[in-house]
């Protein structure tokens, strides 16, 4: 399902999805911008939340800077003056990124380095993670005896990816593939967990979107964010308890607590539910970039 765009610009809507509006910026380009709108149980609420499209943006630039030297990126530039002349509008700025057009990769590249969400309850019913028996007697959120390189479908926009196991990755992309991704990805992920624990935030696990540009394969869309990884407080952090994320957290908790299906509409949420979600997506950013959201565009 191809939603309606959250920015119009004067160039080609390509698609729309939860969060993201892709617009053809021509030259082989995509303009990717970024908007407020949060999803939960895979239904996007109405209200969008503050400055959570400026967060993921600002991540991802700070991760796809701070990764050049292991693996390229698809991004271009974050600057407005260097977008095609009819998207230098003001409302996009901090929120937006011209990048290169990427043959994605139909395969979520996941990385688990402890274990929690779907893994924990595949864990606790058969245990196993995606299929490969783990050690006995884990608890809930515990770090991993190493990080674990777990990949999914990439399922249609409003359906579920699946969990697979790298031999069915492997069948979807290629052996030689497969296993350049599971290396990136383990990489990647390994060299962004200790500089985050370093800055008081534990990065439980990740998804990193990854495809070619030109034969070579690099890291896309968005990388290490709020939205595409389990952020948790190092000193919140206890085996056997689930951690609260900085994320849309707060929202997920509001909605558990009403009797809703999770299936839309979706219900109305209170501004203090907003409020904490936006300060909770700002406090990750600023922690591990050490940077302040005020200081990038708006």
């Amino acid at each position: 399902m191809t939603r309606e765009p959250a920015y119009k610009l004067d160039l080609p809507h390509v698609y729309s999805g939860k969060v993201r509006d892709i617009y053809d910026a021509g030259n082989n380009q995509y303009l990717m911008v970024t908007s407020d709108r949060i999803s939960a149980f895979d239904v996007v609420m109405n209200q969008p939340v503050p400055d959570k499209g400026r967060v993921l943006m600002a991540m991802s630039a700070f991760w796809f800077e701070h990764f050049s030297t292991s693996m390229k990126s698809h991004l271009i530039s974050t600057d407005l003056s260097d977008f095609p002349s009819s998207a230098q509008v003001p409302e996009i700025a901090g929120r937006s990124m011209l990048v290169k057009k990427v043959e994605m990769l139909p395969i979520e590249c996941i990385v688990r380095g402890y274990i929690t969400g779907s893994a924990w309850k595949e864990y606790k019913a058969n245990g196993t993670m995606h299929g490969t028996p783990l050690p006995t007697n884990l608890q809930e959120s515990e770090k991993l005896p190493e990080p674990v390189f777990t990949p999914s479908t990439k399922a249609e926009d409003g359906l579920h990816d699946e969990n697979i196991s790298f031999t069915q990755a492997a069948d979807i992309v290629g052996l030689e593939i497969a296993e350049l991704a599971k290396q990136k990805s383990l990489e990647l992920y390994s060299q962004g967990a200790e500089y985050a624990l370093e800055r008081g935030i534990i990065i439980a696990d990740t998804k990193f979107e990854m495809g070619f540009v030109d034969g070579e394969l690099v890291i896309a869309d968005e990388v290490l964010t709020p939205d595409s990884s389990r952020f948790w407080a190092k000193d919140e952090w206890k085996p056997g308890t689930t951690p609260p994320s900085f994320d849309k957290q707060p929202v997920r908790d509001f909605l558990d607590g009403l009797d809703w299906d999770k299936s839309p509409p979706p219900p109305e949420l209170p501004n203090e539910v907003i409020t904490a979600s936006s300060k909770r997506y700002r406090e990750g950013y600023e922690k591990i970039s050490g940077k302040n959201l005020d200081d990038w565009p708006s």
